[in-house]
């Protein structure tokens, strides 16, 4: 070794003696990787944030993926942005990064995010569940896994006991006797009361606006509809400047920790989504979600489920349908009701394409292979699909 990197070595090992007596951090930096390509206030709007997130929080590396750019942080190169997920998803089942933050990220059906807000009327701090993704094609089976995607996330982030509210939305009645019935099977759901007079756990716009309760549950659109206002309302919309994001994305088995910003994001939430990043490593989101599920599933969820889909009205047998072999699939087709879009996927398989269902920046989304695109669009155009574009954000 040259006597340069010699210094360099010694340099570093100082370096980071300081820090950990400076912030009480004695082990391992948390790593936090970032795709910065995507944004649209640019890529040094991405890279700014992560400079800040970076320079507040001694015990946070910031990893920038994407191409290089003139900072002092890590990069690991990637030039297009399906690149920048491909390796952001390696560094994440490799473990060289903790957690990471991205934008344009599709999450399987079943996985949702858990969004982070500043509420305006008193300041508190609230989480949305969900604000992307899809948690189930049904409403209300949605909306109660979303209660427990909001509990997972406040309990990584140190909240031990969450108080959870449920907002005044479609089915939000049907939601809170379910969890109610989770919660008295011994699933622990500490329900808050709305500040309005009559009380209830069923929240109103006052409670919004004030942050009653520490996770509000609603559905996924809605969720992103308030990500929105809440970022950006002093803005105009074009720029987020408040909060930390629409979080990460929560499903069981779901074992990477992802969290996703709007392309409209400012340098302020930038920096607060990498703090919302590390936290969560920091607070072993995935041990906790594993435990949580599994205290849900001892208290009856799935009987629960079954017992509100039983209830709804009869619906005409459908034929047992066969996946074809499955195949590589990076075409994808927007412009399908969530709850038309595992049916879609059922008619390409009958006709002998391969298909999964997700969930894009923007709504659903049936993937097929790239080949088989045309053919794929024209199948479901031909059975009363509306959709004739390939998905974009």
């Amino acid at each position: 070794m040259s006597d340069n990197n010699v210094k360099k070595l010694i340099g570093k090992v100082f370096n980071d003696i300081a820090d950990a007596i400076e912030t009480g951090q004695f082990g391992k930096k948390v790593r936090v990787g970032i795709t910065i390509l995507g944004s649209e206030h640019g890529v040094e709007n991405i890279v700014r944030g992560a400079e800040i997130a970076q320079s507040r929080d001694n015990s946070i590396e910031v990893v920038l993926i994407g191409p290089k750019v003139d900072t002092e942080l890590e990069i690991i190169e990637a030039n297009t942005e399906e690149e920048a997920h491909k390796k952001m998803e390696e560094l994440l089942d490799s473990n060289e990064i903790n957690s990471a933050v991205t934008m344009h990220y599709n999450f399987p059906i079943g996985v949702s995010t858990v969004g982070k807000v500043i509420t305006p009327g008193l300041g508190r701090e609230m989480f949305i569940a969900t604000t992307t993704g899809t948690s189930s094609p049904d409403r209300v089976e949605a909306m109660i896994k979303n209660g427990i995607f909001g509990i997972i996330t406040a309990k990584a982030m140190g909240i031990e006991n969450p108080t959870v509210g449920i907002l005044n939305v479609d089915g939000a009645r049907q939601v809170e006797r379910a969890l109610k019935e989770l919660s008295n099977n011994g699933y622990e759901i500490n329900f808050t009361e709305s500040m309005r007079a009559d009380g209830g756990s069923v929240m109103r716009g006052n409670d919004l606006l004030a942050g009653t309760p520490d996770v509000m549950i609603t559905d996924t659109l809605t969720g992103n509809l308030l990500m929105k206002i809440f970022s950006s309302f002093t803005t105009g919309g074009s720029y987020e400047a408040m909060g930390y994001g629409y979080g990460p994305g929560i499903g069981e088995d779901y074992s990477r920790i992802i969290l996703i910003l709007s392309r409209a994001s400012g340098v302020p939430v930038v920096a607060n989504a990498i703090s919302y990043a590390a936290k969560l490593a920091k607070g072993d989101l995935i041990k906790i979600s594993k435990e949580e599920f599994a205290k849900a599933k001892k208290a009856k969820l799935d009987d629960i489920i079954n017992g509100l889909k039983k209830g709804a009205a009869a619906k005409e047998v459908e034929e047992e349908v066969v996946a074809p072999p499955k195949e590589v699939v990076t075409g994808s087709i927007s412009g399908i009701d969530i709850l038309e879009l595992e049916n879609a996927v059922k008619i390409l398989w009958k006709n002998g394409i391969y298909a999964e269902s997700g969930m894009g920046c923007t709504g659903p989304i049936v993937m097929v292979n790239e080949s088989k695109l045309d053919k794929a669009i024209e199948i479901l155009v031909n059975a009363g699909y509306k959709s004739k574009e390939t998905f974009s954000c």
